[in-house]
């Protein structure tokens, strides 16, 4: 029997009850919300499972790896960020797990910089679901929705609205081309702290006819195939989703060569990808994709056969379900 312990609020719950999972909703403050992992522990000496998955988000890690600790079951972990710590704090966090699932070799590498055994590591790349694309999506009505033109050649981007994703670079790299392309166009979609700051960056650069802040959005996914290009530049990123599922629906890709975007897209063969916070670079990247729509359309053929062949679910499913095996029967 499956079991999901998640907060109630979180994108995993209702996924995971539509897929028929048994779930138990249990809201977690943070790393120092120590009830929590009491409630946990009880909860697992209650349900009995043979091994405990947590995730490197909201406590979920420290607290879950020490809940399944006093419920002496095995557990694994997926560290999903390529942001640095302390290595004593590393060697707190991990201390508790069988084994530590890093989802980019660029994780992989912070978490052994940081002390974590090889022995105790393993890759297991975030996949996305290409069957989401197979279908021609109404890119007339995408237009009509976000009153675009048919001769725009439109850009977007998705995520948080944080400083580590880069967007002022972005914003820059638009206004340097935007006299020389009229025909330019950008949307961004997310949401965050720095939203009035992007705001009034962009009216100061004199984009506000170019760039649309879609907020939010849990359907992009319906017509993302519509998108000339897609720009990630963010400035740390663990492997990039987005940029996983922008190449999956055949839209090529720019960003910062950052993280794990560099396994995400391959440069000049899926994408292209520049220095971190180069604006002037990333403008570049974005003009040559602009006078030569045919490449444009090359890396996006070759992103969705990589994403097809590289970054199934299925894969990614197979390699955890070998790992689980693995652990418990004790050959790791």
């Amino acid at each position: 029997m499956r079991y999901v312990r998640c907060p109630p609020d979180s994108g995993i719950n209702n996924v995971a009850r539509e897929a028929g999972i048994r779930v138990q909703n249990l809201f977690c403050a943070g790393d120092l919300d120590l009830p929590f992992a009491y409630r946990l522990s009880q909860y697992l000496k209650e349900t009995g499972p043979d091994i405990v998955h947590c995730h490197s988000r909201r406590g979920a890690d420290i607290l879950g790896g020490l809940a399944a600790s006093f419920a002496d079951i095995p557990t694994v972990v997926s560290r999903r960020v390529d942001n640095t710590e302390m290595r004593l704090m590393a060697a707190l966090r991990y201390r508790p797990f069988k084994k530590v699932i890093a989802i980019s070799n660029a994780v992989a590498e912070v978490l052994l910089d940081r002390g974590v055994e090889a022995e105790r590591l393993t890759i297991i790349r975030d996949a996305v679901d290409t069957t989401a694309f197979d279908n021609a999506p109404d890119c007339d009505a995408f237009r009509r929705d976000f009153s675009l033109a048919d001769k725009d050649f439109v850009i977007a981007a998705a995520g948080q609205l944080i400083p580590r994703k880069g967007h002022q670079y972005l914003l820059q790299a638009v206004a340097d081309l935007k006299d020389r392309y009229p025909q330019i166009r950008l949307v961004l979609f997310g949401d965050g702290y720095l939203n009035n700051q992007l705001r009034a960056q962009a009216a100061s650069l004199k984009l506000g006819d170019i760039v649309q802040f879609a907020g939010f959005r849990d359907d992009i996914d319906a017509f993302l195939a519509c998108f000339d290009l897609f720009a990630h530049p963010a400035l740390a990123e663990g492997l990039g989703v987005a940029a996983l599922k922008a190449a999956a629906a055949s839209v090529p890709v720019v960003g910062f060569a950052a993280g794990g975007m560099a396994e995400a897209v391959l440069h000049e063969k899926t994408g292209l990808l520049v220095a971190p916070e180069d604006a002037d670079a990333l403008a570049a990247a974005i003009r040559r994709l602009i006078d030569d729509p045919d490449l444009g359309r090359q890396y996006g053929e070759t992103g969705r056969l990589r994403m097809q062949s590289e970054f199934s679910i299925d894969e990614m499913a197979d390699k955890h379900v070998a790992l689980y095996d693995s652990v418990l029967s004790g050959r790791n």
